[in-house]
């Protein structure tokens, strides 16, 4: 190999070397990827496990890192949705009510008590959910309602919200008004955009008025809601 040749291989082995690490996927973005890409549940669940260890790892370092213990306990709800476990689901929700009550003016926080609480009434029933794990859909709504309030009108927690509402009762006026205000919110993060693209796709469907077409559509753009079971 000449001289040349050997330096230009050289420089592409340290490019990405460099590269290499820069490129990894955060828990975060881990999370939103099996959340709302990922199709096949053995897949998410490996992705899940995947963001919990790296979210771990994280708050083994620091143990003040909040947004990563937040996601740790995040991928301890999905992996317990996905398996039917009861363990994850009561531990998710404890580790959630703990960051609600350590700062109550934290939206995501707020989003993920909610999200647990209608999430499980949509799977299970709001009878069986409140019965086998104390999920209820009052304190469900109150808390996504926070979630906006405190959201500072980006996209991902008016079209979340307006999107379990839906799912749960496809003529909910509210649910409606939150998507059409996620469809043309702020979106200062990846997960803004996710929700803000979901809402848009909602808005057809409810100008048609069809409600079983927009309980069915509200259900699939959820976090799993195209997951291969």
């Amino acid at each position: 190999m000449s001289l040349a040749g050997t330096v230009l291989r050289l420089t592409i082995i340290a490019t990405l070397a460099v590269a290499g690490p820069a490129l990894a996927l955060s828990p975060r973005q881990i999370l939103s990827e099996a959340a709302f890409r990922t199709r096949d549940k053995q897949v998410a669940l490996n992705q899940i496990g995947e963001a919990e260890r790296g979210a771990a790892a994280q708050v083994a370092r620091d143990p003040a890192n909040r947004d990563a213990g937040l996601l740790r306990a995040m991928a301890i709800g999905y992996r317990g949705k996905l398996n039917h476990s009861r363990g994850d689901a009561l531990a998710a929700r404890k580790q959630f009510e703990a960051f609600v009550a350590s700062d109550p003016r934290d939206a995501e926080a707020a989003a993920a008590i909610g999200t647990w609480h209608l999430d499980s009434v949509l799977e299970l029933g709001g009878m069986v959910a409140g019965m086998a794990i104390g999920a209820k859909k009052a304190t469900g709504l109150a808390m996504m309602e926070k979630s906006v309030a405190l959201g500072g009108r980006r996209a991902f927690y008016a079209g979340l919200t307006g999107l379990l509402r839906l799912a749960i009762d496809p003529a909910d006026a509210r649910g409606r008004a939150l998507v059409e205000v996620a469809s043309t919110a702020s979106m200062p993060e990846p997960l803004d955009r996710q929700m803000q693209a979901s809402a848009l796709a909602l808005l057809p469907v409810l100008k048609v008025g069809d409600r079983k077409a927009i309980e069915k559509l509200a259900r699939q753009l959820l976090p799993f809601g195209r997951l291969h079971r």
